[in-house]
């Protein structure tokens, strides 16, 4: 949801703020823009469309030159994309680059209005620029403190002020901000890959903090004024971490990243062969002490909650719930003290993921947060926590942060299972043991990536497809449907096999792709018959099973098969193919794999 920088310092200020939202368009795309401090006077070149179109624009209009500035790349929210609606907003003495949402701008600009200000965009980012602009004494943190006490939102800033040359602000109100700390000079960064380039070093601006960049360093205030002092960390990525490394787009290299993220994830967590999450606050005492369990996330993290949902329930006999987070927040729900709400998320600053946490905890319920971005808000809020080590996922379409989620979805329900006493030892010591081998298993799977590519190009000219399975394969086909149709932009729909016959077949036209995930023994039987059914209506057929299968003709046109391993272990394996062949389809079809149109990466408001 819109990526923020700025920067103070020797270098080109323009390279530095340019070079670092390349390492955030993932955040938006529809427009792009800089103000920096030239000669004294903030230049501001923007333009909408990719970060491309703002650097031809430059070639030629003219290029800023200075050493300190702000710059954005927006995912609209208010405003259609174009030039004008584009970030930076001015004032007469105030520029300012945003994140986020304001909720009471409606209000605010009608008060401002009255005022006799004008306005040129349909952003809310205007009316926070203007009302600085209007509360402003010549004192920029008193300016920014007394504005901030009028906004209504989740936001966060980087504002410079015309008479404050080589000086730049910052402010968090909840949507995330680091504060980059190089060798005599400073950045801010909606995200660690912004500065890799120029530093590991950073602090994290927490809710209701301010930071003043300038020359001599970087100094933070609370929303009282008083200046704090604030902890340095270091990212534990490198550049390499946030390069393409030779792959054609991000996407194909994260997906070929997956085997090494499940081991950076799984083998802290596994002690003599069992489960041990005990550095997470999380003991077997503690898991059987729930009565049941709430899986709370949006979009692909929701999928990831659906695997563990199923897995928990077979082995350990716990009911669990998946909410969308969205939904759970508004259907007032029923929890105690008895009670487990695992919250998932990737960025750990999903909008209402993290609302969604916060209700919980007030409803008395633990929470348990599994996210990949360290120091991200649900991460420090939850009671309990598991860092999944994708490291950085830059396609929008995420792929290596969902198979880590599920995989510590399995390292949990093992070790609920074993306390509750569902499993013994002994089978618990076997699953563990499986889904170590998971690794090597997927990266067979990758080299038949050919396969893949093959049925991609069968489902180019589609239309709208569908895809099926029952049980954990209709979780998997969730998750494949929605990659397919974030980046390749074919209608796609998932179903459990089983519910065909209550109106969908209706849908099923001659030629129509169905894909569908055919993994589990004990239902096996079941979902070939329902695969015929949609084969005698004219369709043509995907299967993703196991090697050992060979689909007739009246079964399936193409297959996509998997190494074997316990059913309730597939969905390890099950969903490689079914991103690879999302991903060759937008490949073929001549999309922007890592930039779909409409999407960003981290979703940070409502």
């Amino acid at each position: 949801m819109c990526g923020i920088v700025g920067y103070v310092g020797p270098r080109d200020c323009t390279d530095v703020l340019i070079d670092a939202l390349s390492k955030l368009e993932y955040r938006g795309y529809d427009s792009a823009g800089i103000a920096v401090f030239d000669n004294g006077k903030i230049s501001v070149a923007k333009s909408k469309g990719r970060l491309k179109d703002l650097e031809n624009k430059m070639e030629t209009e003219g290029r800023p030159q200075g050493h300190a500035g702000i710059g954005h790349t927006r995912w609209a929210t208010h405003g259609e994309p174009s030039d004008i609606n584009s970030h930076p907003h001015s004032g007469k003495r105030v520029t300012i680059v945003h994140n986020g949402i304001i909720e009471n701008y409606k209000k605010l600009k009608d008060f401002l209005v009255k005022q006799g200000k004008n306005f040129l965009s349909e952003t809310d980012t205007e009316v926070v620029a203007q009302l600085l602009d209007y509360y402003y004494d010549g004192n920029p943190l008193e300016t920014i403190i007394k504005t901030v006490h009028e906004l209504e939102g989740s936001y966060a800033l980087g504002i410079v002020f015309a008479d404050f040359p080589d000086t730049v602000y910052a402010v968090r109100m909840e949507s995330p901000l680091i504060i980059g700390k190089g060798e005599g000079e400073s950045f801010i960064a909606s995200d660690v890959p912004a500065i890799l380039k120029y530093t590991k070093d950073y602090y994290l601006l927490e809710h209701g903090e301010v930071a003043m960049l300038n020359r001599n360093g970087v100094k933070f205030y609370d929303i009282h004024k008083r200046e704090i002092e604030k902890e340095l960390k270091t990212a534990d990525w490198d550049m390499d971490a946030a390069e393409k490394g030779g792959f054609e787009h991000f996407m194909l290299k994260e997906i070929h990243e997956q085997p090494e993220s499940i081991k950076k994830t799984i083998a802290p967590r596994i002690s003599d062969g069992l489960p041990c999450l005990e550095e997470c606050g999380i003991t077997p005492e503690k898991l059987k002490s729930f009565d049941k369990i709430y899986i709370v996330a949006c979009g692909t993290a929701m999928h990831a909650g659906m695997v563990g949902k199923y897995v928990i329930e077979k082995l350990a006999r716990v009911p669990v719930v998946v909410d969308i987070a969205s939904e759970f927040r508004y259907r007032d729900p029923l929890l105690t003290d008895k009670d487990l709400v695992i919250i998932i998320s990737q960025s750990g600053e999903t909008a209402d993921s993290l609302a969604a946490m916060r209700l919980s905890k007030k409803l008395g319920a633990q929470t348990l947060a599994i996210v990949n971005a360290k120091g991200s808000s649900i991460a420090r809020e939850a009671d309990m926590l598991i860092y999944t080590h994708a490291g950085p996922e830059i396609a929008v379409a995420s792929t290596k942060a969902y198979m880590v989620q599920i995989a510590v979805m399995y390292l949990l329900a093992f070790e609920l299972a074993l306390a509750s006493g569902a499993i013994d030892e002994s089978q618990c010591r076997q699953l563990t043991a499986l889904l170590q081998s998971t690794p090597e298993l997927i990266e067979k799977i990758l080299e038949e990536k050919k396969q893949a590519q093959y049925i991609a190009s069968k489902l180019i000219t589609a239309d709208s497809l569908l895809y099926i399975g029952r049980g954990l394969d209709y979780a998997l086909s969730m998750e494949g449907s929605l990659k397919l149709k974030e980046i390749s932009y074919i209608h796609s729909e998932s179903y459990a096999a089983g519910e065909l016959k209550h109106g969908t077949i209706s849908l099923i036209s001659d030629g129509m792709p169905v894909i569908a995930v055919a993994t589990q023994t004990a239902l096996f039987d079941k979902t070939i018959s329902n695969i015929k059914e949609v084969k005698a209506r004219g369709a043509k057929v995907v299967i993703v099973c196991r090697n050992g299968y060979e689909p007739e003709k009246d079964v399936a046109d193409y297959k996509f098969g998997l190494p074997d391993i316990d059913d309730i272990l597939m969905p390890m394996t099950a969903v490689v193919p079914l991103q690879l062949i999302a991903y060759y389809t937008s490949v073929l079809r001549g999309n922007d794999v890592d930039k779909p149109r409409n999407l960003a990466k981290s979703v940070t408001v409502e």
